[in-house]
């Protein structure tokens, strides 16, 4: 039987590997449109920082590498243009035609680039790994001293303390009234003031509509970093056939199988199911995309395994702390219809005499089911392990007293024997 794969990056990859393990005997293929594959999108902000030497460095394994130890061919620089599933047969642009008996697409997405003037030199995106290098020559060579990013999202945010590394002056436009497109004013707040400090300027409900070197909405710049409104590369896939979902991105079942029998769709470019609220959402990141590649591999290789869905777990560094999400906020479950409660308290990670610092956890419940359905922690250290918890804890639906009962690791180098979670939990239980 033979497999086909679009797309060569954290979705494709993971799909064709768990394929190949469920079953050695499939002939398996992977398009890539582009010159490499395996590499993590996810450390471009830090190789333009400096952080990373090179982007050759982002780079996991090479098509050699699958070809020699997977027996999976991988062809980079073949862009597929048109799926005919009636003939089972993909075609690349120049004509060719690849035959297939199952298909996945993990085409990915793109940021909006429709922007007026976002091809002019000045204005930049970051994609690709050329992306990176452009930029990364552009500040290197041309030294500009002020910059412009649109989008306060997690990239935005990362772009503008990479760029605030190389002593650039930073303007962050977001359209939204919040950032990370949480509906959180109080983060927001606490984000928009730390910013501030690192000389950074957040302007909220601020629309780009036309972008062009030297200026943007009045406020002078040497370069521009487009950073908001990611896109799913569904075109192919609906000219195919294959139905989109609400959110403009494929829609997919349980199984990750399309509406065409023996096509799936996973990564960035295909819809998943939120655990809190059951409906289909939109959320491009790079855990969902390795996650969904596996469960599509799995089943395009015959297997009936299903993916439950996630919480939407989402970390950042932001000059110096890390600013992690998971769930709904208290807004955001609100507009879902939920009766939503919230409880935000401020407590040190360590004791004070272990030089303790501050982090702020913010939690979310249901009311009526007192089951945890979001929460956010903000700090200097330990805040991927705190977001752990509380997104395992939406992930098992665990109700509020028991997540204030949670028997939490303390001994004074590394933790209070009231971990700021455990006092969080308490302070929302007395609201409910």
């Amino acid at each position: 039987m033979r497999l086909a794969v679009i797309g060569g990056v954290a979705a494709g990859l993971s799909a064709a590997a768990r394929a190949r393990r469920c079953d050695p005997s499939l002939d398996i293929t992977v398009f890539e449109k582009g010159p490499a594959v395996a590499w993590g999108a996810c450390g471009l902000p830090y190789y333009l920082e400096g952080r990373v030497r090179s982007v050759e460095d982002l780079v996991v394994y090479t098509p050699e590498y699958f070809r020699r130890e997977r027996n999976i061919a991988v062809r980079t620089g073949c862009a597929v243009v048109a799926i005919s599933h009636s003939r089972r047969q993909v075609e690349l642009a120049g004509g060719e035609r690849a035959p297939y008996d199952r298909l996945v697409v993990a085409t990915g997405a793109r940021l909006d680039r429709s922007i007026d003037g976002a091809g002019h030199p000045g204005i930049f995106t970051l994609s690709t790994l050329e992306d990176a290098r452009r930029l990364r020559c552009f500040l290197l060579e041309k030294k500009p001293r002020r910059a412009v990013v649109v989008g306060a999202g997690y990239l935005g945010l990362e772009l503008a303390e990479a760029l605030r590394t190389h002593g650039l002056a930073v303007t962050i436009f977001e359209a939204a009234s919040d950032v990370l497109g949480r509906r959180d004013a109080a983060l927001t707040d606490f984000l928009r003031k730390h910013l501030e400090r690192f000389r950074i300027e957040l302007r909220l409900g601020a629309r780009v509509e036309v972008v062009e070197p030297g200026s943007v909405a009045g406020v002078p710049c040497d370069l521009v970093v487009l950073a908001a409104g990611w896109r799913p590369n569904a075109e192919l896939a609906a000219e195919a056939g294959i139905q989109l979902g609400r959110t403009g991105a494929i829609r997919v079942s349980e199984h990750l199988e399309t509406n065409l029998a023996g096509v799936f769709a996973a990564g960035d470019c295909a819809e998943t199911t939120h655990l809190v609220t059951g409906r289909s959402v939109y959320l491009p990141l790079g855990t969902t995309a390795n996650k969904t590649g596996r469960i599509a591999g799995a089943n395009a290789a015959g297997r009936r395994e299903r993916f439950p869905g996630v919480a939407g777990t989402c970390i950042v560094r932001v000059c110096g702390i890390g600013v992690a999400t998971t769930g709904l906020s208290e807004a955001q479950a609100r507009k879902e219809g939920l009766d939503a409660v919230e409880a935000r308290v401020e407590a040190l990670d360590k004791p004070r005499y272990f030089h303790g610092e501050p982090v702020t956890v913010t939690l979310v419940a249901d009311r009526g089911a007192r089951c945890l359905i979001g929460g956010t922690v903000i700090g200097p250290e330990g805040v991927a392990g705190r977001i752990n918890v509380l997104a395992t804890a939406i992930t098992s639906h665990l109700r509020v007293e028991d997540l204030e009962q949670l028997d939490l690791a303390y001994a004074p180098p590394f933790a209070q024997v009231w971990d700021p979670i455990l006092i969080a939990a308490q302070q929302l239980a007395k609201s409910m």
